[in-house]
């Protein structure tokens, strides 16, 4: 199983970005997909995460959204009004979990390699 997260950039406060996560040796249908993300000195974070519905984080509640196209092998995080706090490396995963645990990263067991968001102020 492999995934390849993509859209990553430097935007100004305010601005907004997409990411995209596709995913290849498994379907996405009926599966935890999540973002998550790390900041420098940081823990990893739970940003994001979808299945038969979407769960966010409080801190991105209302700015991103998580989104899937099954036939595409493909997850999207479109996030807006971005702000400097949001900068980090943005992961995706797939997990095998049941949805209590859609929080917890260590319930995923494949990772993207990350994708760079820079947000300046």
């Amino acid at each position: 199983v492999q995934l390849q997260a993509s859209g990553g950039g430097l935007v100004q406060a305010g601005g907004s970005l997409r990411l995209s996560c596709v995913v290849s040796g498994r379907t996405i249908r009926n599966t935890i997909m999540g973002w998550f993300r790390q900041a420098p000195g940081k823990e990893r974070e739970f940003v994001a995460a979808t299945r038969w519905t979407e769960y966010y984080a409080d801190s991105v509640k209302g700015r991103f959204t998580i989104s899937r196209d099954n036939p595409k092998n493909t997850v999207y995080l479109q996030m807006s009004s971005l702000k400097p706090e949001d900068t980090a490396v943005y992961y995706c995963a797939t997990s095998n979990g049941i949805t209590s645990t859609i929080g917890n990263w260590a319930a995923y067991s494949y990772w993207g390699q990350g994708t760079q968001v820079t947000v300046s102020s």
